[in-house]
């Protein structure tokens, strides 16, 4: 993982290369999907297998082992093998944080609420 500073370097004023564009469109996509969305915000508490995961999302097995491969492909969840079952967890903290931002950004666009893009700060990148 960088160092958090890194990040920083790359928002605003820099311009989007194609590719960039191209795996956050993807990403994002993955969130078109309410069971995906269910199954995500079920792995927030921690590992689970594929069955406890399917009853969180009101799904059977066969769709969330399905839906799960397609997080794993964009790298929003990971897996591991344990004796015949499978455990699945979030990929990384950045996944809790775009679940989170994502989850704020529906209720306060919900409630009619909105602020200026341009009042908000942004981080300067450590030198």
């Amino acid at each position: 993982m960088p160092e958090s500073g890194i990040h920083a370097a790359h928002q605003a004023g820099t311009r989007l290369e194609d590719d960039a564009v191209a795996a956050i469109a993807e990403t994002m996509q993955a969130l078109t999907t309410a069971s995906r969305v269910r199954l995500l915000f079920a792995l927030r508490d921690g590992e689970c297998t594929v069955g406890a995961l399917a009853d969180a999302a009101g799904i059977t097995p066969a769709a969330a082992s399905q839906q799960l491969r397609v997080l794993r492909h964009l790298k929003l969840v990971v897996a591991r093998r344990e004796g015949q079952s499978m455990l699945y967890r979030l990929h990384d903290d950045h996944v809790v944080s775009l679940l989170d931002e994502v989850r704020h950004h529906a209720e306060h666009a919900a409630r009619g609420w909105a602020s200026d893009v341009a009042s908000v700060s942004r981080a300067e990148p450590p030198r």
